[in-house]
This record gives C-alpha cells, structure tokens and sequence, in this order.
C-alpha cells in the first residue's frame, strides 16, 4: 500500500481524533515553490534536502543526541552510566532516570523542564524535521517520472534523495518513539496529524518505507553528513531490533500491526499506572528482518569499514596499538574529516555558533572557563557507575580506558583527579566518560566552549555487527552470532583468539547475552545501554547487579577501608598521586595505550589520558624560572596515580611518601556520599512493576493535540 493510505490507517487508531493542530505540528511547506520547479536540477533539490539536514542538526544537536532528553534520559540511568551531581539539586534528571521512583513520581514530575514547550521542545522539532522531510519526498511523489524512477529500482541522484528524505522521517519517528511511545504519524506534506498512533503500526509502515527506497540509494561514500543506502540497511536493523523488544506500553491504546491487525504481547513483571512491559508476540518475524538488513550493510558497507589494526606508528616515546582506540582520535583530527567506522556522522564545524554537545557533554571533564582556557569547561554529564568500572569492565579490556577516566583537565593546562563528591567538570561526579577530550584534537578551540567541532557518531560499523550477532543469537544461529561476537570481542583484547569468546559466553550464560554485555562494553559512555537494556528485557537483571555489587563496594570499604572484585581490581579508601612532567620523562604529555607490560608505570596505566602536549601554543602560561623571586616554572602537567586498582603495603606507601606523592581520599569520598552511589542508584525501583522511562507531552502539546499523557503522567 502507498504511504498515504498507511498514514490515514495509522491516524484512525489512535485513542482520539485531532479537532485542532497547532503550527508546529502542521508539516506543510512554508514555501510555495512548485515541486517540479525545484527539482527540475540536482542543485536546487540538493539545496531542498539541506534545508531539512539543518534542522535535523539542530535536533540532533540540542535535543536528541547531544543535550536535551538525551541528556536527561539516554546518558545515564544504566547499569553503565549515571548522573554527576547530587539527586536533590537535579531532580528533573534524577527522577526519570530512576524510572519515576518506581513510576510512584511520574504524576509530579514537570513535563515541560527538558521537554520544554513548542516550539522548542524536543516533540516539536522532530514534528518540524518530519515536515520537511516530508516537503522533500511529497514533491518527488508527485513528479511525473516517479513511478518509473521507483520501477527501475537502481539509485539516481534523484532517488538518492528520495531515500534520505525518507530515511530522515524514519530516522526521527525512530527518535520520537524511544523518548514518547506513541505519537501522531504523518507522512505527506500538508496533511494533518491526527492522534496518537499505535508505535507499532508505525514501526511497520517506517520499516516498511525504508525497505522500499533502500535500492535506490548508494552505499556510503567519502561524505558521511548524507544518509546512505549503508545506513537505511543499518537503520531498519536498529528499528526492526527496537520493534522486536520489549518496551512499556499505556493500556489505553488498542495496538495494531501496520496493517491495522490486533497485536498480543509477550509480558514481564506486573502493570505501573496502566502500562505494561512485553514484546510483540511476533518478534521473530521483526528480527528476521534486522538480520537480513545488518546482513546488507555489511554487504553494502560502501566507505564504512571495522579496523582491526591500529594504523597509526609509535611515535616521541607514545604507544598506540589500540584500534578501537583509533576510531575515537580520528573524530579529533580532522575538522572536514569522517571516522573509517562511520556510517552516519552528525557533522560539528569547528568554532560555528550553535550547540556543539559532544566534548562539552558527554567527554573528559575540564573545569576550565567558558573561554580562553586550555581546554574550555566542559561539563560531562555522562559519568560512570564505580562498580561498572572497577568490577564489570575488564583489566585487560582495550575499550576500558579509552571509555572511562578517572582524571580530568584543571583548564589551564594540568591534569586533575576527578574526586567523587557530586559535582560537574573536573571537580566533582567521579568517573567519567572519556571518548571525547579537546586535548585530543589535532587543532583546539580555545577561544570559547561548545564548539569544539568533533562530530557526534550516530551509526557506525560495530553496531551492524553486534546487532547482527544479536538478531541471529536470539533466532537460533549461535555460529552467526559467535562469529561477530569473536570479531569485536578479539579487537578488544588485542588480537585473533585473545577475546576468550568460549569464556566469555559461559560466564554470561548464553550466546545472546554474552552480546548484549558485549556492545554495553562496545559502547560504554555514549547513551546507548539504558535502551537497550529495556528492549531486550535485561533491565531488572541488571540493575540488580549493579546494586549489589555496589552494596558489596560500599560495605568493603566501610570494614575493611578495601573492596576487591572478582577480576582482581581493587578499590581503597586511599590512592597516592603526585604531578610530574611527563614531557621531560616520556617526551609526551597525552597518552595513549600503555605498553604491554608497563602496567606498573602510574603516568601510562590508566592510559589514554594525560594533557595535550603544547598548549604553550594556544597560550598556556606554565610559568618561567625567576631566581629573585624564588618562582620555578611549573611543567608537571601529568598525574601519577598509585593504588587506583590495588592495595598497597605499608612499604610501598613509605617510599612513594619518600618519592614525593600525597595521599588522597578515593573510596572514602563514596563513603560520605554512600547515599549518591547507592541509594539513589535506581531509586526505589522493584525490579518487578514496568519500567516507566518514557518522557511525558507536555501541556500545550496535549491540547493542541486533543490526546492524553499516559503512564501516570500529570495532564496539566
């Protein structure tokens, strides 16, 4: 069927008829043109299609993968990740990422804070991005030659951009779902959308249009701004894996199948304020489908390719070696550049006005000034449970330390240790995320924050494998699934054989969720477990773990001033750091793989951080030597840190007193602020009712849009 008839399908299911629609969500073109007119050339259709990209960057930016509801419910609130700051100070981020208190909050909770009011709200601009989107393929749909365009089924430039205009509509429904269920669907320019759809039928008839222009679009190329036929092969993988699993559904919306027939679900646990927790009874046919498309982009993979050897050469006493590592230096090199794993890039212009979130969000905290330091503040949201750092990620585990750092920048060009009272930048929150550090880049802003210019990764190559892996794990092909398993579990620890895949999976249990925990490793510190840990129904399995485990920390630490994890790592009250000049010592200053071997060195290991070797140029002042003042310049930009991951001996404390180091508090910190880590971890959560981790409408989207909140949400 057309998508027109889809679309008048999809709106006569929703649980109420629109009498009225406000501006933002009226998805006809503000322009005039005729569209025969303004495709008649590639120019002016290209300059169509940008137009809706820019406003697809501006809630991508602000709203969806960079601040915004990402900020308040993608980036913590997993076994994984957390907020930095103390509960009370922050509750409109604390209290959905504690899933509503056990759904118990959800009544209270304010709906417009993050989501704000149109037309700046998250809901709005992703209306607004579907409307231009829609403008694109409604003037295509409408030219003369674009039945024969579809029947020949091989891409044009013209059916090139068919296909993002489709996948940049699909792209955000797939958006609006995750943060709101289900929503009004429109898919033609200057129709009105009535009522809420069932985000089923949605699901359908988005995957459904994907698979219809995926052969008319071309493999990605050199430019991974445009969306390609790589990415709608990716993109149908990820929807079809997300409408297969399990999410939380109001019980006031009877849900349909894209073809309007009744659907059964699967459930887990018991009911919260009316909402369920299941998955379509039909799942199996949903991952067929994610298997077979992963399976395409693998095969259509185009300029997107998985590295598995670190191409760059020791160089000036540093070490590389870590070609997971290397994916993440390559989005600090180039300004115009693109990462060899990308599929899809949302593009950042170095020093550009607007809201570059990257760095400033989600990366190694500085707790440097809004301009002129070295590097400029940078917030860092996103931070790490300590029990999933020291207990869960793996020693020997190439990603750990590139994903997580327990050290920061001071701003004016010294390296800090992150101290666990609540707090933001590098002087409180405790460890953080560590993929993104302005020291790392080839060339720095410095001038002011937010505008660092590294690029935020939407799709990229080890997600089509792991959720290939993922597909074929659950439907039965374990040699599928170990296969891709094997493929980024052996990068990750250093080559062919080294990932113990065997070992692996019989600790985890199954094949299944031996990926699953693979890919929150994969992905450790960018907002993608929360999500995926509800869809695959592992979320009460989890959080428990974490819990416990962090009990188990905090009551070590509180008896014997000590914990010690199964993998060996050790917590202690106590660590020993001092500053040294890691330039004079190692000709260096940021650091990247510890050798092998040198795990003793307490400047290398952690490795991949440190300080940006010459922030002399951009103006950094360490100081000069000045014997009648009595003034030393200051080099010792670099941390020495002992004790992080073992407990050390009175000896070993008497010499590295005698070697100049200071003992700092380190477990005793999440010791007076036990109530942070592990009281509010989850807060009150059951592990039984469903999850409510939905965002709700707000007030005037309600009324404009003449549907309800569900899930206990106030309506006012």
């Amino acid at each position: 069927m057309k998508n027109k008839i889809l679309s008048l399908a999809l709106c006569s299911m929703g649980i109420a008829a629109l009498t009225a629609c406000s501006d933002y969500l009226e998805t006809s073109s503000k322009s005039n043109a005729d569209g025969a007119f303004v495709f008649s050339n590639m120019t002016t259709a290209r300059a169509a299609m940008d137009g809706a990209y820019s406003e697809w960057h501006g809630a991508i930016s602000s709203h969806i993968f960079g601040d915004g509801l990402y900020y308040a419910l993608d980036m913590a609130g997993s076994d994984i990740m957390r907020h930095p700051e103390k509960y009370s100070n922050q509750p409109l981020r604390h209290v959905p990422e504690s899933f509503y208190t056990n759904g118990t909050a959800a009544g209270s909770y304010d709906p417009v804070g993050y989501g704000k009011e149109a037309p700046n709200s998250p809901y709005s601009v992703l209306f607004s991005v579907i409307g231009k989107a829609n403008a694109v393929a409604s003037a295509i749909e409408g030219m003369s030659d674009y039945e024969s365009m579809m029947a020949a089924g091989v891409p044009t430039d013209l059916s090139q951009l068919y296909g993002e205009a489709v996948a940049m509509r699909a792209t955000c429904y797939r958006e609006l779902i995750k943060y709101y269920g289900d929503v009004p669907y429109q898919s033609q320019m200057g129709a009105t959308a009535l009522g809420l759809a069932p985000r089923d039928s949605i699901y359908d008839v988005v995957i459904a249009d994907l698979k219809r222009v995926e052969p008319l679009m071309n493999p990605v190329g050199k430019d991974k701004r445009y969306f390609s036929q790589t990415y709608v092969d990716a993109l149908i993988g990820r929807m079809a894996l997300e409408a297969g699993g399990y999410q939380t559904r109001r019980g006031d919306i009877n849900y349909t199948d894209g073809n309007g027939n009744a659907l059964t679900f699967e459930t887990i646990g018991t009911q919260n304020n009316g909402a369920t927790y299941g998955r379509r009874n039909d799942w199996k046919n949903l991952y067929a489908t994610a298997k077979e498309y992963f399976q395409k982009a693998i095969d259509h993979a185009g300029t997107a390719k998985f590295v598995t050897t670190d191409p760059r050469a020791d160089e000036n006493g540093r070490t590389y070696g870590n070609p997971y590592q290397y994916f993440f230096q390559q989005l600090h090199m180039d300004d115009a550049g693109y990462a060899d794993e990308s599929i899809y890039e949302e593009p950042f212009q170095q020093g550009a006005s607007g809201n570059d979130p990257r760095s400033y969000s989600l990366g190694r905290p500085s707790a440097g000034g809004g301009s002129n330091k070295y590097p400029c503040k940078a917030y860092a949201q996103g931070r790490i449970n300590p029990a999933f750092y020291y207990g869960v990620f793996d020693p020997k585990d190439l990603r750990r330390d590139v994903a997580c750092t327990v050290t920061g920048s001071d701003g004016n060009g010294y390296e800090k240790l992150i101290p666990f009272t609540p707090g933001n930048t590098a002087n409180g929150g405790g460890i953080s995320c560590n993929k993104f550090d302005e020291n790392r880049q080839t060339v720095v802003w410095t001038k002011n924050q937010r505008r660092s210019g590294i690029n935020a990764p939407y799709m990229r190559m080890s997600e089509v494998y792991l959720g290939l892996a993922e597909a074929a794990a659950a439907l039965g092909d374990d040699n599928t699934a170990v296969k891709y398993l094997t493929i980024i579990r052996d990068r990750a620890f250093g080559g062919s054989g080294k990932g113990n895949v065997s070992a692996f999976i019989a600790k985890e249990g199954s094949v299944l969720k031996a990926v699953i925990d693979e890919r929150g490793f994969e992905f450790a510190g960018e907002g993608d477990r929360r999500f995926t840990l509800i869809r695959t129904g592992l979320l009460a399995e989890k959080i428990k773990y974490i819990k416990d485990l962090t009990t188990a920390m905090m009551n070590g630490l509180a008896t014997n001033g000590y914990y010690q994890f199964e993998n060996g790592n050790v917590i202690s009250n106590t660590i020993w750091t001092k500053m040294v000049d890691a330039k004079e010592l190692y000709k260096h200053r940021l650091t990247a793989q510890c050798p092998e071997g040198k795990e003793y060195d307490p400047v290398l290991y952690p490795s991949w951080r440190g300080q940006n070797d010459d922030w002399e140029a951009y103006g950094a002042n360490y100081g000069k030597d000045d014997a009648e003042k009595g003034t030393v310049r200051n080099t010792k930009t670099n941390l020495a840190i002992q004790g992080l991951f073992e407990k050390l001996t009175e000896g070993e404390i008497t010499f590295l007193t005698r070697e100049g180091y200071t003992e700092v508090a380190w477990g005793k910190t999440l010791l007076d602020n036990r109530d942070e880590y592990e009281l509010y971890l989850f807060y009150q959560y059951d592990y039984n009712k469903a999850p409510i981790y939905l965002f709700p409408f707000s007030p005037n989207t309600m009324s404009t849009g003449g549907f309800t909140n569900g899930y206990g949400f106030t309506q006012n």
